[in-house]
């Protein structure tokens, strides 16, 4: 399979390591933002889904750059709690303020306790524009992860870039995600759906 390069419009180094892990074995090689090199344009996401914020990301980091690049988005539904304070697509940004990992550990785990550590899931969304006349685009099921415990007790351990992995605890084995094992997260990773949308579009393109 001949090698492709495609952008991955993210400047969040664990985000870009994920992905790469997700398209293994697809002959796909990732760059990120920071690896141009150069400056990168300011995207406003003040779309109302995930799917939104990712088109115009994407969009904008090929008119900055003119080359293949995808964006990505996700959104965070909490089971039980009111739409005025459901984070939605503004997981980091609460009050009009962008909260650090730090902050957000503080935040999410007051709004766990406040509703009794309830389910919660994410919802992920994905545009690829490989050139100006081909866009492609989802967001479904099985890009969204399986739901999970929000709880308002923290790991002691934190990663860079993912703080709420500290605050997430397994339904069917009642570990914190950071206690799980391969096989354990394996059965997490719904997000197959990434490397299928790409197995499509490779596929369709060859024919």
């Amino acid at each position: 399979m001949e090698e492709i390069k495609l952008l991955y419009g993210t400047g969040n180094p664990a985000k870009l390591n994920a992905m790469k892990k997700r398209l293994s074995g697809l002959g796909i090689t990732l760059v990120g933002l920071k690896d141009l090199g150069c400056e990168i344009p300011e995207v406003v996401e003040d779309g109302k889904t995930p799917l939104e914020n990712a088109r115009k990301k994407a969009v904008a980091y090929f008119e900055a750059f003119r080359i293949p690049v995808f964006s990505c988005d996700s959104g965070l539904y909490i089971d039980g709690v009111p739409e005025n304070e459901q984070p939605g697509v503004h997981v980091r940004r609460v009050n009009g303020k962008v909260l650090s990992d730090e902050q957000m550990i503080v935040h999410y785990s007051s709004l766990a306790k406040k509703y009794g550590n309830p389910t919660a899931r994410y919802r992920n969304a994905i545009c690829f524009v490989a050139d100006e006349k081909h866009i492609y685009e989802a967001m479904e099921p099985s890009m969204g992860s399986s739901a999970f415990i929000l709880t308002s007790k923290p790991y002691p351990v934190m990663k860079k870039g993912f703080p709420l992995d500290s605050l997430s605890v397994d339904i069917k084995t009642g570990k914190y995600y950071y206690e799980l094992t391969g096989n354990e997260l394996d059965r997490l990773a719904v997000e197959d759906g990434f490397a299928e949308f790409f197995r499509k579009i490779l596929f369709e393109k060859k024919n």
